[in-house]
Order: C-alpha cells, then sequence, then structure tokens
C-alpha cells in the first residue's frame, strides 16, 4: 500500500503545476518510422537514431558512442520453471539485446539490457519504510540549535530550515541545512525553495568569510542508501579553493573541448539532441532531461542560467515526480554553480546543473552500485524514455489544470 506519511496526495496535487512545455507539440508524436514518443524504448535507440534526419544523427555521432550486442545463453531444464515465473518465459532469456551508450566527452557510459528495461517502473512505496522513518524519530537534527555546531559567521534561517556546520568536515567550509521536518520525503516546494535559499546565502556568507574559497557544490542525500548517516531531512552545501571538484572540473574541461572542437555550445547541444529523441523538456531557461546516460537509475538533469526562481521550481517539480509517481524513496542530488569569482578559468557558457537519481529502496539489503558502476560502466535498469514519458505526465497535468500551488 502507498504510505500516507509520505504526503503522495500532496505531491500529485502540486505536481499539476510544475511544468510548462514548450516546442512544437510533433516533438512528442510520432518519430520517422510512425513510433509514438511515449512508446520508445532504450533498447531501441539504435533503430531511433537510424531514423534522424542526417544532420541530427550527425549531432547524436558527436555527443555519443552507441553499440548493441546480443548476449545468448542456454539454461538447464532445472531453471525453466523459475525463469518462466520471473521473466516469462525462456525463450526471453536465451538471446538479451544489450545497449551501450558513452558520452563522448566526458566518458561516462551506461549499460542496457532489455530484460532489465521492460521491468515496470515500480511507484508503490514500503510501508515499512514510514516505520522505520518514524523510529528514527527523534534524533540530532529535531534540536539542531542544541545539537549542532554553528559556522563562524554563525547560522543561517529559513521559515523551514536552519543551518550548521558539518562536525566531520570533508572541506574548509562545509554546512548543512536542516529541514524542521523530520521525515526527508515530506518536503514540499516551499521547504525546498527555502533549503536552496538558505544554501545560497551560506555560500556567500563563506565566500564574505574567505575569499579564496569560490567553488560552490549542493548536495542532497536523503535516507541512508543515499550515504545520509542521520534520516531527518538536510542537505549540505560546501565551498572550496583552488578548483571545483574533479567531477565538476572534467564537465567545465569536457564541453570545452567539445565548444573549441566544434565551435558549438555542448550544454545547448547536449540538450538539444534529447530533445529530438524525446527525453528533454523545457520550462522559461530551464532545460530538463531524462538522462540518456544516467549513473544509475531514473536519473533526470537540469541546465539552468542561474540558480533563479524557475530553476528552483523546476527541481522541485522534477523531484516531486519521482519521489510521488516514479516511487523514488532514496535519491542523490547535486547541484553545480560556476565560481563566486572571477578565475583564470574558461566558464563561459557552463550552467548551474542539477543531478538527481534514484538509490533505490531502503529497505533492501542490496547495493545499487557495484563494481561496474565504480570501475567501468553504469549498469542501468530504467528505461530513460519511461522517465520522460512520466515527467511529461506531470508537465501536462500542469497545462491542463493550470495550478501553481
Amino acid at each position: 500500500m502507498i504510505v500516507e506519511t509520505f504526503g503522495i496526495r500532496k505531491y500529485i496535487n502540486t505536481l499539476r503545476a510544475c511544468y510548462t512545455v514548450v516546442g512544437e507539440k510533433k516533438e512528442y508524436g510520432t518519430d520517422m518510422n510512425g513510433v509514438a514518443v511515449d512508446q520508445r524504448e532504450i533498447v531501441a535507440l539504435d533503430e531511433i537514431v537510424a531514423g534522424l534526419p542526417e544532420e541530427d544523427r550527425a549531432l547524436f555521432d558527436r555527443l555519443f558512442h552507441l553499440s548493441t550486442t546480443i548476449g545468448e545463453l542456454n539454461p538447464p531444464q532445472t531453471m525453466h520453471r523459475w525463469i518462466e515465473k520471473y521473466f516469462g518465459s525462456v525463450d526471453a532469456v536465451r538471446r538479451q539485446k544489450v545497449v551501450k551508450v558513452t558520452n563522448r566527452w566526458t566518458l561516462e557510459s551506461s549499460l542496457f539490457n532489455e530484460l532489465r528495461a521492460h521491468r515496470p517502473l515500480e511507484a508503490r512505496i514500503p510501508s515499512a519504510l514510514a516505520e522505520e522513518i518514524a523510529r528514527s524519530h527523534p534524533d540530532p537534527f529535531d534540536d539542531p540549535e542544541a545539537n549542532t555546531p554553528e559556522d563562524v559567521f554563525g547560522r543561517i534561517r529559513t521559515r523551514h530550515a536552519i543551518t550548521a556546520s558539518n562536525i566531520a568536515k570533508y572541506d574548509g567550509f562545509h554546512g548543512v541545512v536542516v529541514f524542521d521536518e523530520h521525515d526527508p520525503l515530506a518536503f514540499t516546494e516551499e521547504t525546498v525553495i527555502g533549503a536552496l535559499d538558505a544554501a545560497m546565502e551560506w555560500f556567500q556568507k563563506a565566500y564574505a568569510t574567505d575569499s579564496d574559497a569560490i567553488y560552490p557544490f549542493f548536495m542532497w542525500n536523503c535516507l541512508w542508501k543515499s550515504g545520509a548517516s542521520i534520516p531527518h531531512g538536510h542537505a549540505q552545501m560546501s565551498l572550496t579553493k583552488g578548483m571545483h571538484y574533479g567531477k565538476v572540473e572534467l564537465l567545465r574541461r569536457a564541453a570545452l573541448q567539445y565548444n573549441t572542437v566544434f565551435d558549438r555550445d555542448y550544454f545547448a547541444d547536449y540538450y538539444h539532441m534529447h530533445e529530438l529523441l524525446g527525453l528533454g523538456m523545457a520550462h522559461g531557461d530551464v532545460r530538463m532531461m531524462a538522462h540518456l546516460v544516467p549513473l544509475k537509475e531514473k536519473e533526470v538533469i537540469l541546465f539552468g542560467k542561474e540558480l533563479d526562481d524557475d530553476l528552483k521550481r523546476s527541481l522541485y517539480c522534477a523531484l516531486a515526480c519521482l519521489t510521488g509517481d516514479l516511487g523514488v524513496t532514496s535519491f542523490n542530488l547535486t547541484i553545480a554553480l560556476p565560481p563566486l569569482a572571477e578565475t583564470g578559468e574558461n566558464w563561459a557558457n557552463f550552467p548551474v546543473v542539477v543531478r538527481m537519481v534514484d538509490r533505490g529502496d531502503p529497505m533492501n539489503r542490496t547495493a545499487d552500485f557495484g563494481a561496474m558502476e565504480l570501475y567501468a560502466s553504469s549498469v542501468v535498469s530504467s528505461d530513460p524514455f519511461r522517465v520522460a514519458a512520466q515527467l511529461r505526465e506531470c508537465a501536462q497535468i500542469g497545462e491542463r489544470t493550470g495550478r501553481y500551488d
């Protein structure tokens, strides 16, 4: 059963006005081969790309490397009943199509297995999770002013959150924004935007304290499956010196190399390719994608010119869609921002980059990251086209109802 304590009804109501999808309606109709966009599947990506106009195929090939293979096996008779129970038929597993997509510039890579991709996107929440979260109350974050240190420049308070200084720091400036609400999944648009506002003010106060600290990073680990040590709702922010964190710097350099080679904006082309495939949508200056090369399940990426009201709201709406409609109960969400001051580096056209990813069922003891993800390539079960379809459905509800509350 869906647990009411997670505020699922609240999410559904607030989703109704999350996005306005821009662009021509034909983008979400049928492609050249007559296949409805919402019926596309990641395991047919090679066929989808082959059906694109020549110019669009060239753009895809500039950004991505795509390959497919067939894995074959011969199961013993003793396994047939088990295979039929979990996969439908023995023939379904004898030949399995695998699609590998690699970003040529960042070298992020994802592997999609036909059997895994055909599994339904579960939208049900385990009832035991609500009980586990309730048992974790009280915790130190329930009274943050008594149980957490403050930064040297003090605390920042918003209507629903307060900042603290992380007691075990991994950078010189490393803070926490603690939500008033204990349940980390009972967030609202107001509480999310308030937390982001607190983080932005924290960055400025940290920078005013030390002008060499200029590279900001925001992160939100929800529940222990994502790495959170305390269940109570909270996010974190850090401000580093010298150069940005390695993966942000890698993205900057990859985009700069692309811009130099092709005299084109990497981020604009990256979004445009997702849009052409039916994986992208826009709201004002915000660009949102169900990521074609996801780090793990149901990854969504947003690009914005700055962390303004449009991006804050779009971030909230995407996250509410994942948790309210796609059953995400544990997630990582990050925001990579350009430096707060001028540097000797080229940050031209680098947007604010938001990434959010499902980390799986917190009640499941199996880890979602293994050796492949750490040292080779991500192995992904969820189909980005299905994630995009759900994001679009959330957006279309908003268009029909016109509700923005």
